[in-house]
Parts: structure tokens; sequence; C-alpha cells
């Protein structure tokens, strides 16, 4: 998804609904209208006239006002609501889409950004579009129309209050607007102290035990008072500009209400006025006040959902890094062969080609970043390789539908921890409407029922983020269960023996002894290799050695050089 797939603020429905604004907004002009020739006849027939006519017209004049300003507060709810509905639908679609291209971006595109930082995206962006299209060019649109067709109207009554009150609203439109300016700047600045301090929180809750651990609370501390101090700072540049184009807009509306009240006292010296008009005048005027000092909003409004749009734009133009052909068939499921021809990541992989039999155990061992994990990344298809082609039974993964590719391969990995909710989401959520026969199946491979049984609530057990309140172990048996369950024809498993009590490695080794389908294992246990039935070697991204266990282990090849250099992994 790029930044041309971004939804529109007004489309479809939302332009009905703005269209309807418009429509609103000259409805209350029109009423105001009515109501300042009501307040007019009052005062020219009832108050200063030289035979006031209260029996005969008090009592329709009363019910003109009240059914005026009934109106009036109608017009005004409608106003609101419709307005809020622009706002809350846009927000949704721009959520999703947000949503959507989260879903389609691999793991490692995500790598360079913080987590704060991703939740402004969802939370405070979203929340300064919806401010501007329901708060800034819903006011904006209602307040145009109402006092576009105001001000016509008050010119059958009066041209010279008309001309005198128009040019005073445009000058303060125009200054308002040069103003404006400086709002982008401050607006800019909040969003970015914002973001930093965002993500600092993030990154503390989500490790605060390093912090107390290692003693650092009081140097977090004074990092966070520091930043929170540049926010405050940025906020009230922001407050300072926001109560300038306040200030602004009120002065213009007393302008305007007092050039209102000397040209019409002008006019009825003059001769070419009523007193009665000239209070109609103001009237009018007093109806426009608030609508006027709404716009003196609208430019915080657009402003801050520019900076807004921009940092979404910038998310939504990050490279997927997987590529879906839009109607691409499903996979057909076999038996699991999995082959990799000649395929190639920039600074990651380079023209790897092998093949994982059917029902295999191949165990992919090599240094620290030499690429198997992203290997695996790209059997999974979290990434698509640059070069060369990815097998399963015969068939391109590229070229048939992420959702099928998704079910035919189980995953188990540190890289995919836990989600908050109860143990029984979590190990169902691979498939939520799973036969009993195969829960039951799943649950006894993986010792499912040792586990619930330690919990209070058993599958109701609620846990947070990453599987906080369980044991490693306890987590480890949940995610395998998680990644099996549907029995997909192929499993990949990186690092899920690492620091396991005795009863979670066993229950690895049952899965390993027992799964149907190719299983792809990273580790580095001496023991679990020597039970693979193949072992693939991989060095600076590169597959160096390719054979059986008993082969590679026993040679003088880079697979048992590499073991014989480090013997902490040997565990002999």
């Amino acid at each position: 998804m790029s930044s041309e797939q971004i939804p529109r603020p007004l489309k479809s429905r939302r332009t009905w609904l703005l269209f309807r604004l418009v429509i609103n907004g000259f409805f209350q002009a029109g009423v105001t209208i009515a109501n300042a020739k009501l307040v007019k006849l009052c005062f020219d027939r009832l108050i200063t006239a030289a035979n006031p006519a209260f029996n005969t017209m008090a009592l329709p004049i009363s019910l003109g006002l009240l059914t005026a300003t009934g109106v009036i507060a109608w017009l005004r709810i409608a106003e609101r609501t419709d307005a809020e509905r622009i706002g809350q639908e846009y927000a949704c679609e721009m959520r999703m889409a947000l949503y959507n291209k989260l879903a389609s971006v691999a793991p490692r595109a995500l790598q360079s950004r913080t987590q704060g930082g991703l939740m402004l995206r969802f939370v405070g962006d979203l929340n300064s579009l919806r401010q501007w299209v329901s708060l800034g060019l819903a006011r904006l649109t209602i307040a145009s129309a109402t006092t576009a067709g105001t001000v016509l109207a008050l010119a059958f009554i009066s041209k010279t209050l008309a001309i005198t009150i128009g040019i005073i609203l445009l000058m303060g439109v125009l200054t308002a607007y040069k103003l404006g300016q400086q709002m982008q700047k401050a607006a800019k600045e909040t969003r970015r102290r914002l973001s930093r301090l965002a993500g600092n929180i993030n990154e503390k809750v989500a490790s605060m035990a390093v912090v107390q651990i290692f003693g650092q609370s009081k140097r977090e501390r004074e990092r966070l008072a520091r930043q929170s101090r540049r926010l405050e700072k940025a906020m009230v540049n922001r407050a300072i500009v926001a109560g300038q184009l306040r200030g602004l807009t009120d002065t213009t509306a007393a302008f305007a209400s007092g050039a209102a009240l000397l040209v019409g006292a002008a006019e009825v010296a003059a001769g070419r006025t009523t007193p009665g008009t000239v209070v109609a005048a103001m009237t009018i005027v007093s109806f426009l006040v608030p609508r006027f000092r709404d716009l003196g909003r609208v430019q915080e409004y657009w402003h801050n959902s520019r900076v807004s749009l921009g940092k979404i734009e910038e998310f939504m133009n990050i490279p997927s890094l997987v590529t879906e052909i839009p109607n691409a068939p499903d996979l057909i499921l076999g038996p699991g062969r999995l082959q990799f021809d000649s395929v190639s990541l920039a600074e990651a992989l380079y023209e790897v080609r092998a093949i994982a039999k059917p029902g295999q155990v191949v165990a992919l061992v090599g240094p620290n970043g030499a690429g198997k994990s992203t290997l695996l990344s790209l059997a999974a298809r979290l990434i698509d390789p640059e070069r060369g082609v990815i097998r399963l039974d015969g068939q391109n993964l590229a070229t048939h539908s992420l959702a099928s590719v998704r079910r035919a391969i189980g995953m188990a990995t540190p890289d995919l921890p836990l989600l908050r909710g109860t143990v029984e989401k979590n190990l169902l959520y691979r498939w939520p409407d799973a036969s009993e026969e195969e829960i039951r199946r799943v649950w006894e491979l993986c010792g499912i029922d040792e586990v619930l049984a330690e919990l209070p609530e058993g599958e109701q057990t609620r846990v947070s983020e990453g599987g906080v309140g369980l044991s490693a172990g306890q987590r480890q048996r949940i995610a395998l269960a998680r990644a099996i369950l549907g029995n997909p024809p192929v499993l990949l498993l990186d690092e899920i023996d690492a620091n396991l009590d005795a009863k979670a490695t066993a229950v690895v080794d049952r899965v390993l002894a027992n799964y149907p389908g190719t299983i792809l294992l990273i580790t580095h246990r001496f023991e679990r290799l020597a039970a693979a039935d193949e072992i693939w070697y991989l060095e600076n991204g590169q597959l160096q050695e390719v054979g059986s266990a008993q082969e590679v282990l026993t040679g003088d090849g880079p697979t048992a050089q590499f073991f014989k250099s480090r013997p902490a992994y040997l565990e002999l």
C-alpha cells in the first residue's frame, strides 16, 4: 500500500454528509435573517413606533422568535451530529488502512520503528485527522455557508452594513491565514517531541526490569524529565500561537460588532435606515461571532492534521517486502517438500539451493548472523526473496495467496510471542474452529493438560503481552501447540529448545519424533542435531554444507569445525 491508497476525507457517504452541512449552513443563515427581521419588526413597531401595535403584534413576534430559536437549536444538533459522523467514519476507514498496511509489512521492515511511534499513528495521528475533518473541515464548511448566506441576506436589509461587516471579516480571515504558518511549525515540533516521549515510555514499560536490575532508575527518570520539559515547551508554544489565533478572531468579531453599531448609528442619523435595522444587524453579527471564533481553531486542526498525515504517508510508504498477487490461487496442500532454488536476499542470503524432503527434520546451524532465521522467514513468506524461488510441493510460494501459505506453514520462535488474553485464545489462535479431536491430539502431543493443571484458571487464565505470568517452559509448550494445530505440512522452529526445563525439552523431543510433516529447526543443542535427518550449515549468508547428521558431524567440514571450536554447545 502506498500513500496513494490513503483514504480521502470526502468520499461517497462523507461527501453527502458535507453537502448536508452546506445546506444546513444556508438554512441557519435563513433562520438568522428571519430572526433579525422579527427583531427589526419588534423594535420598529413595538419599541420606537409612535403608536406601538403591542396587542396585535406582540404574540406573533414572540412565537416567531421562539420558533426561530428552536429551529436554530435543531439545525445545530444536526450539524454537530453530521460533522462527527464524517470524522469518525474517516478515522475508522483510515484505521483499517493503517492496520492493513501493518499486516502486510514484513517484521524486518518495522525493526527501525519504535512501538511508541507506531502507536501514535493509530491514536494521536488518527485523532488529529478526525479533529480536522469533524471540527475543522466541517466547521469551515458550515461557517463559510452561514457567513456567506447571512452577509448576502444582510445586503437586502442594509448594503452599507453588509459591506462593512464583510470587509472586516475578510481582513480577519486573511490575517489568521498568515498567522497560521507559525502554527504549522509549532505543530511539527510538538509532534516530534510527543513521538520521542511515547517511544521512550513504551520501551521502559516493556523493559523496566532492565532499568531496575542495573540501578538506572534515576538516570531514566532524568531522561524522561528532559523529554517532558521539551514537550511542555513545545505544547506551550503551540498554545501561544493558538491563543493568538483565538484572540485575532475575537478581536475581529468585536470590531465587526463595533463597526456595525457605529455605521448603523451614522445611517440612522442620516435618515437612511431605522434603529430597528441597526439592532437587526447587531443580532446577525452576534450570530456570526461564535462561527467566526470557531474558525480560529480551524487552522490549528488543519496544521496538526498536515503533520499527522505526513507521518501516516511515511508509514504507508514503508516497503512491505512481501508482494501478494491480486486474486492469487491458494496452495494445494501436499506432503511438505520445501525447495530453495537459488534464493538470495541482499546482505543476508546468497544463492541458497537446498531441498527439505517430506517428513524430514532439517537442522539449520551456523554462527550468529549467518542467515538461519532469515531463511525461515523466507519459507514462511514473512519476506520475499529478491532473487530465486521457494517452492512447496512444486508450487512457487510467491504466486499463491498469503493466507494459504500461512495455513501450510506453522512456526514457533521467540519472535512470535504469546498474545494478551486467555491461554485458550493463544492455543487456538492458528485455528479457532479446530475440531475437538484435533485439539485433543495437539494437547496430548505438547503436554498442554499438564500446563493447564498448573494454572489457576486453566484455559481461561489470562496472560499479558508476551505471555508474562507463565514460565518459559509453559510459554514454549503453548507456542508449539499453537504452531502445529491443524498439522501444517511444514513446521519452522527457531531456538525453541533454549533455556527449557526437562518437561518442556521432552515435549520438543516428542514433537520432533512424531510430527508427520517437514521440520526446519534452528538449534545449537548437539543431541538435537544428532537426531536430525539432515543438517544445513550456513555462514555469511551462504549454504556451505548439506548432509546427514552422521556425515557432517563426524567429518572435517565446516559444521564439524564450527562445533569443535565451541565446546560449550556440545553438552557432552
